[in-house]
């Protein structure tokens, strides 16, 4: 299933975010200003990860996408980078049972090829394990990058259309790597920067944007809830103008 695009037609707006969106930053600087080692961040990191599934699910959040690793992580560290990377398989083997007995869906979407075959058979695994749950679809984001997403649909694209010249949005949609999931409503960015920094850069053309200075280890449900009260402030027009959203309140 391929949801409609924001630029084609006017998406449905409701008072919670059915789709959120999140730049998961600052694990490192929580850690430095605690004097710890930087993987004391990514551990809690992922405790933070447990309790935003945990109220999205509460709140009614049918999608929440998670930036874990960019494709320009890989600059990092190679220690850390080591470290991150055996931080997903153990979150992988320890929750997805969980996950799966709360009917929620994993998805992992990214450029998987140069993650090792462990790496890749449990994230194989636990996609096909919570495949049908309906719950909340949590989106893992890894080696991902915005520009990757649209080529390599591009390609896709080309590819299906053999002899065509000319293409649509309807035609590249199918083939992005969220294409099971509506456009976010609300993107967060913990962490004090303010930037999309390549993430989803097709798919927030008409995202509200959040940006805190909370580190992410410290991000809460009580954080959560500040950033959906300020998208309920928003006035999401999509190109038309407030008249017109008035006139369409009082019509409905």
């Amino acid at each position: 299933m391929t949801h409609q695009s924001s630029t084609q037609s006017v998406p449905i707006v409701s008072n919670v975010p059915r789709h959120i969106a999140i730049i998961m930053d600052g694990n490192g600087r929580w850690a430095t200003r605690r004097f710890l080692p930087r993987v004391a961040g990514h551990h809690k990191g992922v405790e933070a990860v447990r309790n935003i599934v945990e109220a999205c699910i509460a709140r009614g959040v049918g999608y929440l996408t998670l930036f874990a690793f960019s494709s320009e992580n890989w600059r990092r560290p190679a220690d850390e980078v080591s470290l991150l990377m055996r931080l997903f398989v153990t979150a992988l083997e320890r929750e997805v049972a969980k996950m799966h007995a709360n009917d929620i869906r994993l998805k992992v979407v990214g450029d998987l090829g140069r993650f090792d075959a462990r790496l890749r058979d449990l994230i194989a695994n636990a996609e096909r394990r919570t495949a049908n749950n309906t719950r909340l679809t949590v989106t893992v984001c890894a080696n991902y990058g915005g520009r990757w997403d649209i080529m390599q649909a591009i390609g896709k694209m080309v590819a299906a259309h053999p002899g065509e010249t000319e293409f649509t949005e309807e035609q590249l949609a199918p083939h992005l790597a969220m294409a099971y999931a509506p456009e976010p409503d609300l993107f967060i960015r913990t962490g004090g920067e303010e930037r999309i920094s390549n993430f989803l850069l097709w798919q927030l053309a008409y995202t509200e944007l959040h940006f805190t200075d909370t580190f992410w280890p410290d991000f809460d449900a009580a954080a959560l809830d500040q950033a959906i009260a300020s998208y309920q402030q928003r006035e999401r027009r999509f190109g038309r103008t407030s008249e017109q959203l008035v006139e369409q309140k009082k019509a409905s």
